[in-house]
């Protein structure tokens, strides 16, 4: 099932990215004291109890502000209401409740949405201050203190958010015979057009207007290819461009469509070529881990002579250079060119992202290619890769046992992973690999 989603919400400067950033282990939001400093909502993987979430830090709420950053902050923290299972309302206890604080309460209360009272800048250990009761006149329940600085309190205030999680937060037992697909894409590339003729039926909305898919779709379908569902998704636009809470919507079911899938379409536009988007949206594919295929879309549209695939192709190889182990192919959602084609390739870079190697296979290709090219030394020590191993799959990821890490040069591993794509395929897929030190005394 989907992660449950909790969003962190609060008028400006009360410490919301701080909370965000100690929740989730990292320093992904800028923290600084000028309010409204977080424009854009960000979002972190988070765990708990065995509970993972996604958790959205935003830009502050203030509803009585005319000014068009903090207006559209107010925009950026309706949108995550409207997509949070759970909300944290975050408050300062240094400046006491405050008018605006009330309005967000009030606005929180009419999401219908479970809220959790988090008071922040409680940094002293022990019994709250006396300021910290007058909290509970905003009606919304008990308030938590915590000290997003310290830490101190986040636990009891996680342990409030994950009461409001559906019963069963782990994984639904899942068809292993259905590949979700997710086709993701910048907007108005066709990725609405692509479902409606796979599927035969108008189930999303087509049109010429950039985003009038708002939200991700699921249409199953049965073929003699397989078992498929295609997740569609608004498409992702630069930061830059999402003013209004609809984009901004999107892109959190965007991102969420490619947690769930096993295979991402890579929709582009064949008239209008690579753009920076492109890149962005394949990104998020290849950080996932996901299976891969670049959909070159339109190209029904596309003025052609004897060299102008060849010529594309070459092109966009130079353009996905970091995803090089995506095939292309060049469709039309329109007239249904190469859709046949589409769903054979779906399959089978989703093959190649399940695929399990065999210890014994691995350790021959490995001799073979360390043979060939020798591993590389420094400062006389040479890197020893005693053998590896698979240690899963999707993606194939597997784990060298060496005598020096700092040995194992990116240089040669990726010598090595193009040896192993060169012999079992792994086309469409990213592979990973863990490097473990082990002594070699420990191997005689």
């Amino acid at each position: 099932m989907a992660k449950p989603v909790v969003a962190i919400v609060g008028r400006p400067n009360v410490g919301k990215s701080t909370l965000f950033n100690k929740l989730i282990g990292s320093r992904l939001s800028i923290v600084d004291d000028t309010p409204g400093v977080t424009r854009d909502r960000i979002y972190g993987d988070c765990e708990w109890l065995n509970h993972n979430f996604l958790l959205i830090d935003t830009g502050g709420i203030e509803p009585r502000s005319d000014d068009v950053i903090l207006s559209q902050m107010r925009i950026q923290a309706q949108t995550a209401i409207d997509t949070a299972d759970v909300i944290i309302l975050v408050t300062d206890l240094k400046s006491g409740v405050v008018a605006s604080d009330s309005e967000v309460a009030s606005m929180l209360m009419k999401s219908g949405k479970p809220v959790v009272l988090c008071v922040n800048k409680c940094d002293s250990i022990g019994a709250p201050e006396p300021e910290f009761y007058e909290f509970y006149n905003l009606g919304i329940g008990d308030p938590i203190a915590v000290s997003s600085v310290h830490g101190h309190g986040t636990g009891d205030l996680l342990d409030e958010v994950i009461k409001y999680f559906p019963e069963d937060t782990g994984e639904e037992e899942e068809d292993e015979e259905i590949i979700n697909v997710a086709v993701i894409g910048k907007p108005n590339v066709g990725k609405s057009s692509l479902i409606n003729k796979i599927s035969g039926s108008e189930r999303a909305i087509v049109s010429d207007i950039a985003g009038t898919t708002r939200d991700t779709t699921d249409t199953f379908i049965e073929n003699e290819y397989g078992k498929f569902n295609f997740i569609d998704t608004a498409g992702l636009r630069r930061k830059s461009r999402v003013y209004d809470n609809i984009e901004k919507y999107s892109i959190i079911r965007a991102k969420m469509a490619v947690d769930r899938s096993n295979v991402c379409v890579i929709m582009i536009d064949a008239t209008e070529g690579f753009t920076e988007q492109d890149s962005k949206v394949a990104g998020i594919a290849m950080e996932q881990g996901k299976a891969c295929i670049i959909a070159v879309n339109k190209w029904d549209a596309v003025e052609k002579d004897g060299n102008t695939m060849k010529e594309f192709r070459d092109k966009l190889m130079v353009d996905f250079s970091f995803i090089s182990y995506a095939p292309f192919i060049f469709i039309s959602a329109k007239t249904g060119q190469r859709l046949d084609k589409l769903f054979e390739m779906i399959t089978f870079v989703h093959s190649q992202n399940s695929m399990r190697i065999s210890t014994g296979k691995l350790n021959e290709v490995l001799a073979t290619a360390t043979a060939r090219v020798q591993p590389p030394t420094d400062k006389g020590k040479r890197l020893k890769i005693f053998y590896m191993t698979q240690a899963s799959t999707r993606p194939p990821t597997f784990v060298f046992f060496v005598n020096k890490a700092e040995l194992f040069h990116f240089s040669y591993q990726r010598y090595l992973e193009n040896q192993l794509r060169s012999i079992f395929g792994l086309e469409g897929t990213p592979v990973r690999f863990i490097i473990r030190e082990r002594n070699e005394g420990k191997n005689k």
